[in-house]
């Protein structure tokens, strides 16, 4: 499964692509698919402070319920309304339509603690 060259990803799944002082943040391929058919999305409030690694949410798949974590903290500038009346784009496009929320970056820095897409595929082939 090869990855997005662009993004950058974290250990549990998310993954994020840079513009600026701006991250467009959202779950993996491999994510969606090991959750199974995604039927909610719970993303956090616009404006609210978020800390690299922490909960931003949940996703309800038919399989099981799993938190969000995300991989840069920053302020939540924007969530993805469009998953509220269709969270199966998480499913159909996780790195296009299905992303969650864009953040304006608190620490830029903390994307050197992230993997590549070529380390992230060791991961997610285990």
């Amino acid at each position: 499964m090869t990855q997005p060259q662009d993004l950058l990803f974290s250990k549990d799944h998310e993954w994020v692509k840079l513009e600026g002082d701006t991250a467009t943040i959202g779950i993996t391929d491999y994510a969606q698919n090991a959750l199974g058919d995604i039927v909610y999305v719970e993303l956090p409030k616009v404006g609210s402070n978020v800390a690299q690694f922490s909960q931003i949410g949940v996703v309800e798949s038919v399989k099981a319920v799993s938190d969000l974590f995300t991989p840069m903290s920053g302020e939540v500038t924007e969530v993805n309304q469009t998953l509220e009346d269709d969270p199966a784009a998480v499913n159909r496009a996780p790195y296009a339509e299905g992303w969650l929320v864009k953040l304006r970056l608190a620490k830029p820095d903390e994307a050197k603690s992230l993997l590549s897409p070529a380390d992230y595929e060791k991961i997610a082939a285990d």
